[in-house]
């Protein structure tokens, strides 16, 4: 057994081991058949008990009250938690009571996953419960669980600290019954996202991943080499390209829900690997698309929240049509007091510097406006706002503006202060096209690393003919966290990007000899799970003296017994 192992995984293996020399498959391999759930026996079992005379039921053991005859337990299943009553003469009616005596008892713990059948019936104290018949092993746990403590209302020992919680999802969502209902209604919004797109006919496809090159957007990307074609590739920054290649193709509309990478920073608002959706819709414009957008999204929130409005913070949000609608220039006017309308790149440079707005030379027009709108004006649109008609420097794919030819045809939905969503009326020029990415390569040759690459295969798709396409993306990822009232995408995301884990070097008796510690008691210290100089520290002298001790009687060793003041003397050394 491994030295490295915590005193209560010793135990739990030794539980496994006295399972499996029982002739108990702790990892049995056929399917347990249940045919309830404990929320359904929650809600129906009042109503309708005859239903529930003969149930099975399986899930993870969460809770024990062991007494002598008759024990409860809670059980957990995926949908809630139920009270279990084991009597031990039922689960064992005949001679043999070693199933509740010895694997009930002794062999099984909190973190568990066992099979049950029974009936239900209510307890004195008003409680439903499923009185068990029989008994079956499912899945033995090596791990202790945390256990989240409730007492007088106060929870303690919760499972709050969110390196670990991300780390260990596993984990977070056995003990934090919360957090698995964010996640049921992130695919509750995808669902109805995806149900309401279907209603108009439009298509959902798929796209590349791997791309020769990184189109749609301005960002950094991924990059990555292929062997067989020895080629570089990167990781999809965006799908619009491709959408667009459809649209050319023949289909009216086309959306896909992509997962998009992008190798910049790490933040609350922000994941290297995120969720969008794009959707292209022929012979449209981007009014139509606010139009669209307002729509859908009311739809989405009134079917995953049961209602238009959505409580953040301490901020009310509603989803009711229709958005107001703010050009982007009187949005930084209104909130900086520039007009920055007729402004070159120098002048708006300067105006950035004085709103002590950081700003760099790599930086064009584009660029700086959307860094005084960012920097000055988000936060301001907490109701849903879109925010249109931005200039062409800051939308290279976008059509110029039917009445400025200086602006383009683009809104941003901003909610809660954030962006949400993106659209356009799809730029179909292909010589206006190629202008336009010939200007984010001379971004490029400035330093620029997210201005974007010429596509010379979607200028020839462009070339042979793309009908009047509005687009829109919509940021997957923040519209949840908007509607579960999360403030860290890290909260949205099952398994988030997380730094590398550190797993420190567990302790060995060489490392203790360094101490004074002879190897025997080094090898005595290891066994009591103590696998790091921190663990050590931690122990109180006295208690640790017993378990040494202990072990050296149950292990008949021939040295003698450990004294009080030998053990400090280590202790003092190894705080030093």
């Amino acid at each position: 057994m491994s030295n490295n192992l915590s005193e209560q995984e010793q135990v739990r293996r030794q539980s496994l081991a006295e399972l499996i020399k029982m002739g108990i498959n702790p990892y049995p391999q056929e399917a347990y058949e249940v045919n309830t759930s404990a929320a359904e026996i929650l809600e129906k079992f009042p109503e309708n008990p005859e239903n529930f005379k003969q149930v099975s039921l399986a899930g993870r053991i969460m809770s024990r009250r062991i007494m002598g005859a008759a024990s409860f337990t809670e059980l957990q299943d995926s949908t809630g938690r139920i009270q279990l009553y084991f009597k031990r003469d039922d689960i064992c009616p005949g001679e043999d009571k070693s199933l509740y005596n010895i694997v009930f008892k002794r062999l099984l713990d909190i973190g568990d996953i066992i099979g049950v059948e029974g009936f239900v019936f209510t307890t004195q104290m008003g409680e439903i419960t499923l009185h068990v018949t029989s008994l079956k092993v499912l899945s033995k746990s090596l791990r202790p669980l945390p256990i989240v403590k409730e007492k007088d209302g106060k929870i303690y020992d919760a499972f709050t600290d969110p390196e670990q919680r991300y780390r260990m999802r596993y984990v977070d969502l056995i003990v934090n019954e919360e957090v698995k209902e964010t996640f049921v209604k992130r695919t509750k919004v995808i669902n109805s996202m995806r149900n309401f797109f279907n209603t108009y006919g439009y298509l959902e496809v798929e796209t590349p991943i791997l791309q020769p090159i990184p189109g749609g957007a301005a960002a950094r990307p991924f990059v990555t080499h292929h062997n067989a074609l020895d080629i570089p590739l990167y990781l999809r920054i965006a799908n619009e390209l491709y959408l667009k290649r459809l649209i050319v193709g023949g289909f009216d509309g086309v959306y896909e829900f992509a997962k998009d990478f992008r190798n910049e920073g790490m933040d609350r608002m922000h994941n290297p690997e995120f969720t969008v959706m794009e959707i292209y819709v022929a012979y449209k414009d981007y009014r139509w698309m606010m139009d669209f957008t307002e729509a859908m999204l009311a739809n989405v929130v009134k079917e995953t929240t049961g209602s238009t409005t959505v409580k953040v913070g301490d901020k009310t949000i509603s989803f009711e049509k229709p958005f107001a609608r703010v050009p982007i220039l009187e949005a930084i006017k209104t909130h900086t007091g520039y007009d920055v309308s007729g402004m070159n790149e120098n002048e708006l440079r300067e105006v950035c510097r004085q709103l002590e707005i950081e700003v760099d030379d790599s930086m064009g027009r584009g660029k700086l406006i959307d860094e005084l709108f960012g920097e000055r004006c988000e936060l301001h649109y907490i109701q849903p706002t879109f925010i249109t008609d931005y200039p062409v420097e800051m939308s290279p794919l976008c059509k110029r503006h039917r009445d400025n030819p200086e602006l383009t045809e683009r809104f941003e939905l901003m909610i809660n202060g954030k962006e949400i969503a993106n659209a356009y009326t799809e730029l179909n020029d292909p010589i206006d096209q190629r202008r336009r990415f010939e200007e984010q390569l001379k971004l490029s040759e400035r330093g620029d690393d997210e201005a974007m690459f010429i596509d010379q295969d979607f200028l020839r798709a462009l070339e042979f003919g793309m009908p009047p396409t509005s687009g829109m993306g919509i940021g997957i990822d923040r519209l949840v966290m908007l509607l579960t009232g999360q403030t860290s995408i890290q909260e949205v995301l099952f398994f988030p990007q997380m730094r590398p884990e550190k797993i420190k070097k567990a302790l060995d008796t060489n490392d203790l000899k360094r101490f004074g510690i002879p190897e025997e008691w080094g090898r005595l210290i290891l066994e009591t799970g103590l696998s790091s100089l921190e663990m050590l520290k931690e122990e109180k002298p006295s208690g640790l003296l017993q378990k040494l001790n202990g072990l050296r009687k149950k292990n008949k060793l021939n040295i003698p017994a450990l004294q009080l003041e030998e053990l400090e003397k280590w202790l003092i050394t190894i705080e030093k």
